[in-house]
């Protein structure tokens, strides 16, 4: 999932926490990485959750918010895209 939003006010210690960037770079991973602009007021929190057989993108969404949250920066969402990996058919060359 994929959340598209713009940092609150951020202090100096999560301005630095940003700025260091993620090891996994704009991967997918289940605790979320940002990738975000030089001024720090728009961002792209990129996160992977593990779905079971019957979550649906509601489920997917609060557990991103949960993930995003845990990162403690204030924030407001503008848009959120989900990817279902479950509906992706993959076409194999023969």
């Amino acid at each position: 999932m994929s959340i598209r939003g713009k940092f609150g006010d951020l202090d100096d210690a999560a301005r630095t926490a940003l700025a260091g960037g993620d090891p996994f770079g704009v991967a997918f991973t289940e605790r979320g990485t940002f990738t975000c602009d030089g001024s720090f007021s728009v961002f792209t929190f990129r996160v992977e959750i593990p779905a079971g057989p019957d979550d649906d993108e509601d489920d997917a969404g609060l557990a991103a918010l949960a993930a995003l949250d845990a990162h403690g920066h204030p924030y407001e969402v503008l848009k959120t895209a989900v990817t279902d990996m479950r509906d992706i058919k993959i076409r194999r060359k023969r």
